[in-house]
């Protein structure tokens, strides 16, 4: 059986999207580890499942496999993406759209010029600094130390509804990402492993942002990573509450709204290519 399966990034964090509406799908997570490696695979951050709600709350659901096949509750990017294929794909004509994801239902905005979808913006909800079931001990840790091989790091914990360990540098660049990422999300104070960001302040107020993602490694960008970062500069001092952040793959505009508390995602969406695949 062939599977048509459709390669999108935002801001370059890439991955499959298939719509369950059409297949069924019984075992993602063997799917998205296959599919996902470079070269004898499709190459991916990792699967993208798209399908219809099954509660009138919401319009349609996203789940999120990564690259090992670990299932992640939520991507910002990765929603974005999603509201640019169910509008240009002609599964929905409305410019807000409620996506029901593992860490609850999210508003996609759209920014459409005529058939096209030229931006998306996700109510990311608020975010945690605190969260007993990603956080061992469950209080807040805003610039704490880790120890983890031979090196100590200052960061700050940012749920998003997925979980975020954000170290602040002064040159990022010359930060070995995959060596202590890896090292870091393992750490035993994340019971469900952790995202790593590690970020630097532009002389712009741009904060250049370098990730390891839970399950995935290095990628060129991370929605909620993004919003983590924007969260941890706001809460330490070191940045307003609108900002940009600019990753590997691409810039992303977050806004933590004093209004609502909620955080907005914005940024574009891109078609890589379509293809078909056997399952």
């Amino acid at each position: 059986m062939n599977i048509h399966f459709t390669k999108m990034h935002g801001a370059g964090n890439d991955y499959i999207y298939v719509n369950t509406l059409l297949y069924n799908i019984d075992h993602p997570e063997e799917l998205a580890r296959r599919w996902s490696v470079p070269h004898k695979g499709i190459g991916s951050d990792g699967l993208v499942l798209i399908g219809r709600s099954p509660i009138p709350e919401a319009d349609f659901t996203m789940r999120i496999f990564n690259a090992d096949g670990s299932e992640a509750r939520m991507c910002g990017n990765a929603s974005r993406c999603i509201g640019k294929y169910l509008y240009e794909k002609g599964l929905t004509d409305q410019q807000e759209i409620r996506l029901l994801t593992q860490s609850g239902v999210k508003v996609l905005k759209l920014d459409v010029d005529g058939s096209q979808v030229k931006q998306v913006t996700v109510d990311m909800l608020e975010p945690r600094l605190s969260d007993a079931s990603l956080l061992k001990g469950g209080k807040e840790m805003i610039e704490e130390v880790l120890k983890v091989g031979t090196k100590s790091f200052t960061g700050t914990f940012v749920s998003m509804g997925n979980p975020h360990w954000v170290i602040f540098t002064d040159n990022v660049s010359q930060v070995d990402v995959a060596h202590w990422g890896a090292l870091l999300e393992y750490h035993p104070v994340f019971p469900q492993r952790c995202n790593i960001e590690f970020a630097q302040i532009l002389d712009d107020g741009t904060i250049r942002t370098r990730v390891w993602e839970r399950g995935s490694g290095i990628t060129q960008a991370c929605g909620t990573g993004a919003c983590a970062t924007a969260v941890a500069a706001a809460v330490t001092g070191r940045a307003g509450r609108n900002v940009l952040v600019e990753m590997d793959g691409g810039r992303l505009s977050i806004l933590w709204s004093k209004a609502d508390n909620h955080v907005y995602l914005s940024g574009p969406a891109t078609f890589v290519y379509e293809g078909d695949i056997a399952i």
